[in-house]
């Protein structure tokens, strides 16, 4: 059930009248997974949205040291909703993260920098509001097993609708597999998850979350795609983490899994999550114009910045060594550096199903959905507007099937990082477009990157290939 709370009395009044029986509370570690913990509704008053509510901020991932892990979660009334999946009556409310002995909000918390960045545009004058809308990919699976020990390292997938199920005989086998790359957009029976995707595009829409459409996706063995409506910066970022939620528990309660890891599937497709961005100045939209496929000046600059600082960008939204299994030539992947309209083998697309003005918009491809929302939808609105604040030509539009330029043309076009050392060691040389406005930190960059190269990096090294398969299926 959808909530429209704006105030923590409203909440309070929600939670007596429809005799809420526990309230979870939500936030973001720095990698990006949502955490939470739950309170009775009588842990909660009129205090609890101001002073905060206490937890142990040393074991959440890209926080505290274990010498000053106390912190606190301050509620979000705005956020409330009914959870969908547990047995008694329980409210959400997704929280900020507030340092007790400072009193302000934590510099880590990732929600609170996708606040600072709807500010810092603000403050610009540029523009007061920008709109996201991602296309979230994602794979549901019939089984899932791995392990990893001293000498020995194995994961393995099973859907029923793949293609490696053709030869099935443990049951009746009625063929309609899906083959690899061609699974854009069957019907049933080959599609065999229109039901489950149904189920989530419900659950959400109950939520209070806008969906626009869902299909399959191009990949066999279970890869779908839900697009939500696009919203305002900070909301869209805390509706992928419901998203999320909401598409792992609809396939868990079916004795299924789901998965936003970028590449479970060797040799077939990954899931990106292409985000589409435009920003807007008191209700008018700003990347309308006269210019190539009706963008204005401003639309180009905005994509200049994007392009510019992809290689950095990509350390915050493709953030896993397991997102270059997926940026590889081929696949439909965002690999070339360019823009162009309708051309999704360019890294940024000015989609044309409309010439309205309010639907103009560039559609940033290269990130996938491992990345934290907030980080990473902060981080591209920093590099658009670094665009436009220092007029970066994006040079001319590529409109071409980039994957098939001869090799002397195709070495002419930039290509994105060929792994995440590349991708954190961009981050590291190019950063100071996302520090303007304090919205990123120094300390808070400086801080991503030894947890990735650290927890990530080396421990992928030190390990045989399953462990990047356990170590990312969960995203």
């Amino acid at each position: 059930m959808a909530y429209t709370c704006e105030t923590p009395n409203q909440v309070l009044k929600v939670i007596k009248d429809d005799e809420i029986a526990m309230v979870d509370l939500r936030f973001t570690d720095l990698p990006g997974l949502w955490q939470h913990f739950s309170v009775p509704p009588t842990a909660l008053d009129q205090d609890s949205f101001t002073d905060g509510v206490g937890f142990d901020g040393s074991s959440i991932r890209g926080f505290q040291e274990i010498q000053e892990s106390d912190m606190l979660v301050v509620p979000d009334p705005t956020t409330a909703f009914l959870d969908p999946f547990t047995e008694a009556r329980t409210l959400v409310l997704i929280c900020n993260v507030m340092d007790p002995v400072s009193g302000l909000p934590y510099g880590r918390d990732p929600r609170h920098i996708a606040h600072k960045a709807e500010a810092y545009l603000a403050s610009t004058g540029i523009g007061d509001t920008a709109y996201l809308g991602p296309e979230l990919e994602h794979f549901v699976f019939n089984e899932v097993s791995y392990d990893q020990g001293t000498n020995y390292g194995y994961y393995e997938l099973d859907a029923l609708e793949a293609n490696w199920n053709a030869k099935r005989s443990d049951g009746p086998n009625l063929g309609h597999k899906l083959r690899p790359k061609e699974g854009y957009f069957p019907v049933p029976p080959a599609d065999a998850l229109q039901d489950v995707r149904t189920s989530m595009v419900l659950t959400l829409e109950e939520i209070g979350i806008s969906v626009e459409a869902h299909h399959h996706e191009v990949a066999t063995g279970g890869q779908g795609e839900i697009d939500m409506r696009f919203t305002t910066l900070k909301r869209m970022a805390d509706n992928v983490m419901i998203y999320k939620y909401v598409v792992k528990n609809v396939a868990h309660e079916r004795g299924m899994t789901a998965t936003f890891m970028p590449k479970p599937l060797f040799g077939d497709n990954g899931s990106g999550m292409h985000v589409h961005q435009s920003l807007w100045k008191q209700e008018r939209p700003l990347f309308a114009g006269e210019g190539y496929a009706g963008s204005s000046d401003l639309m180009r600059y905005y994509i200049g910045g994007l392009l510019r600082h992809a290689p950095a960008l990509l350390a915050l939204c493709a953030p896993t060594v397991n997102s270059y299994r997926r940026l590889v030539p081929g696949f439909e992947a965002p690999v070339n550096l360019g823009y162009s309209a309708r051309n999704r083998s360019a890294a940024c697309r000015i989609p044309m199903y409309s010439t309205g003005p309010k639907s103009k918009r560039v559609e940033f491809r290269c990130p996938d959905p491992s990345c934290n929302p907030y980080l990473a939808f902060a981080a591209m609105l920093l590099a658009g507007l670094d665009g436009i604040q220092n007029r970066i030509d994006p040079g001319e539009p590529l409109d071409k099937n980039l994957y098939d330029l001869p090799p002397q043309e195709r070495a002419k076009v930039p290509s994105t990082p060929g792994s995440l050392d590349q991708a954190l060691d961009a981050l590291e040389a190019d950063h100071a477009f996302l520090v303007k406005g304090d919205v990123f930190t120094t300390e808070v960059i400086e801080t991503y990157l030894d947890y990735k190269r650290a927890h990530e990096i080396d421990e992928i090294r030190m390990r045989p290939h399953p462990y990047e398969f356990v170590l990312y299926y969960d995203v």
